[in-house]
């Protein structure tokens, strides 16, 4: 409690005492000590005999000379109505009022409770906030001086206690009451400083802004110009001579075919052609003495010609189960293995053999994200065994028709040339960017909204 008989302090020791309030306010470390600076310490600047802290939704948070006010108690439920009151009358102005102030129920315990004066002094609030003020009584009436001081000790001690404990914008009121703040009229500023039109004219000017049309699809490095190496017959895999990824040379042995079913035919091949020949001299014999003889002698010339054009395709095909290498490269192949003892047909493919510089970009471009794209637009591959490194290219061609992907999903396939060298061999998948034309902003974020729209409502 303060001295009710306390003199009034001279200008300069209230600016002192003002100062040094602050300073302490500033220094608080928490809200309750500055709850307890405000109701306590304020007798130093200004004289009452008692304070009260009250917010509209914890009600009387601080009382002076208590340390915990009981919300129960009779005084509290009484000082709570007063300030209700009080905001309802004046909500957001201070001033000096008495029992004749205050409905009559409220009237009858002010002498059991309070002096004859005192002042509401409402404390500075968000706007759409709830209210908060100070209370304070005395015996002598308020100066129109000691209001001037009291309600710059407020405003510093609002300050410092927002800036200990700000108050959150946590949901949308809260995020509203900001925007309807920031976006007020101010007086002071012309029309083109106003916050308000500076919005209206970037909301206005963004959606306008030119951009890069980007997508993201699944990519990969694949071999640029690589040598299709195929099965020269049909028959069984042997045996391979070379492992993934080694290097082979020209002419080098790669995989061969079983020899024993061809070596067969080989054989029975020769024995039909020695048997046509042996026919043919025993022919040529008769027709010494037999004229019949002599007609079936024209014949069988044909017939050997027949059977030797047969062995020697036999004899060629043969000479073909050992397949080479067609050029110098890096052998593409999976998994050895799983060829081995396998039925092959003519022309199916066995491996590949690439250059091991001749490597280019290949990505799957979804339907739903075809945009636009000439050769030479940009392209970014972003490898997920070193994504920090990423390789560049440009478009070179883009496929007309989509073709059906592994998982069910159909895509365009796009093709691009590696513009600058890496060392990331051929295989390494990842996510390829791929940059197209200029489109204002606008159209580049809605444009898949739209597409949605159109493919549902048919809009």
């Amino acid at each position: 409690m303060a001295d009710a008989h306390h003199p009034s302090v001279s200008t300069a020791h209230a600016l002192a005492v003002l100062l040094d309030l602050s300073r302490r306010a500033r220094r608080a470390g928490s809200v309750q000590e500055l709850g307890f600076l405000l109701v306590n310490e304020t007798t130093h600047l200004v004289a009452f005999r008692q304070a009260a802290l009250w917010h509209a939704d914890t009600g009387v948070k601080t009382l002076s000379g208590v340390l915990q006010p009981e919300a129960n108690a009779p005084y509290v439920q009484w000082l709570e109505r007063v300030a209700r009151h009080r905001v309802a009358a004046a909500p957001a102005q201070a001033g000096a009022f008495t029992a004749a102030d205050l409905p009559s129920e409220l009237a009858a315990d002010w002498a059991e409770w309070w002096p004859a004066h005192a002042l509401w002094l409402p404390l500075p609030a968000a706007p759409d906030g709830p209210a908060e003020g100070l209370l304070l009584a005395r015996d002598t009436a308020w100066s129109q001086t000691d209001q001037q001081l009291l309600l710059e000790w407020t405003d510093s001690w609002h300050h410092a206690r927002q800036a200990l404990h700000p108050a959150p914008a946590t949901g949308w009121k809260g995020w509203a009451r900001r925007l309807r703040q920031h976006l007020r009229h101010d007086p002071a500023r012309p029309w083109w400083r106003q916050a308000r039109w500076r919005w209206l004219v970037l909301a206005v000017l963004l959606p306008l802004m030119p951009v890069r049309m980007t997508v993201m699809a699944p990519g990969e490095l694949v071999p640029a110009h690589p040598v299709t190496v195929r099965s020269p017959m049909d028959g069984v895999l042997d045996v391979f001579h070379v492992q993934p990824n080694q290097r082979v040379e020209r002419d080098q042995p790669l995989f061969g075919l079983d020899e024993a079913l061809i070596q067969s035919r080989v054989a029975v091949a020769a024995q039909v052609l020695a048997t046509a020949e042996a026919e043919s001299r025993q022919a040529s014999q008769q027709a010494l003495n037999d004229p019949k003889s002599k007609m079936q002698l024209a014949l069988l010339p044909g017939k050997i010609a027949e059977k030797r054009a047969e062995l020697e395709y036999l004899q060629d095909q043969a000479g073909r189960t050992h397949v080479t290498a067609p050029q110098a490269g890096v052998v593409l192949l999976d998994d050895p293995s799983e060829w081995m003892g396998r039925p092959v047909t003519t022309g199916e493919r066995i491996l590949r053999i690439a250059a091991p510089d001749d490597r280019e970009v290949e990505a799957w471009l979804p339907i739903g994200d075809a945009i636009p794209l000439e050769a030479g637009d940009t392209v970014r591959l972003y490898l997920s065994a070193n994504p920090l490194a990423p390789v560049s290219a440009t478009v070179r061609y883009v496929a007309h028709d989509a073709v059906q992907r592994p998982d069910g999903s159909h895509a365009y396939r796009l093709r691009a040339t590696i513009s600058e060298p890496t060392d990331q061999r051929v295989g390494l998948k990842g996510t390829a960017r791929i940059d197209g034309g200029w489109s204002p902003l606008a159209y580049w974020v809605l444009r898949r909204p739209l597409a949605s729209l159109r493919g549902t409502v048919g809009l």
